[in-house]
Order: C-alpha cells, then sequence, then structure tokens
C-alpha cells in the first residue's frame, strides 16, 4: 500500500529521521548515507569504482565516504583478487543492524506524522 504524504508532511519526515539520527549520536553526511543504503539495498558486488560512477563523484570522493563508514564498522573493503586494481566493499553485521535501525526509525517517525 503507497503511502502519500504532502510536502510538508515530507519534510517534517527528512527532519525527524535526522534530528533521530542527531541524538543517537550519528555522524554521517547525506553523501556517506547514500553510499552506505546503496550498498545496503542494491546487490553485490560494488567497489570503488561502481559508487562513483553510480553517484557521480570521483573516486577519491567515496573513498573518504568509506573510511567514515569504516570506522563505524558500517562497511568493509578488500582488494579484488581477480582484478587488483579494484576495491570491494562488503556489508558487515554492524552495518546491516544500523540500516534495519534506520529503517525502523522512518517507519517510526511517519507513524506519528499528522495526518
Amino acid at each position: 500500500m503507497p503511502v502519500e504524504l504532502r510536502a510538508l508532511q515530507s519534510l517534517k519526515l527528512w527532519h525527524d529521521v535526522h534530528l533521530g539520527l542527531v541524538h543517537q549520536g550519528g555522524d554521517l553526511s547525506s553523501r556517506q548515507v547514500a553510499i552506505l543504503l546503496t550498498i545496503y539495498l542494491e546487490p553485490p558486488p560494488h567497489t570503488v569504482r561502481g559508487l562513483a560512477k553510480k553517484l557521480n563523484v570521483t573516486k577519491p570522493v567515496i573513498t573518504r565516504a568509506l573510511d567514515t563508514l569504516g570506522k563505524f564498522d558500517l562497511v568493509s573493503r578488500k582488494r579484488d583478487e581477480a582484478d587488483r586494481r579494484n576495491v570491494i566493499i562488503q556489508r558487515t553485521v554492524a552495518g546491516a543492524l544500523a540500516v534495519e535501525r534506520l529503517g525502523d526509525m522512518i517507519m517510526a517517525r511517519a507513524k506519528e506524522l499528522p495526518r
């Protein structure tokens, strides 16, 4: 069943979710969240090169974002054994749990929206 939100409701939801992330100590930028969700919501394999192309940014931008995501144990990286030039991005248990919590937070905040 599709959910229909008015523009202000959408913005309120966006605000409340981001505020919830800040209250939980989340220090991820919008770009980092976009990368994280791409890794967890789209089928692997994910590479630095592939993410850069998908998000229309440079490889160094992806690398910096992955550095931060790696510090929080949300993703890990390893060299592709078949082609050592490629870096494969891997999901982690902590990352999967974080994405699941984010989804739960969005659903909870959406239920709180005035109708």
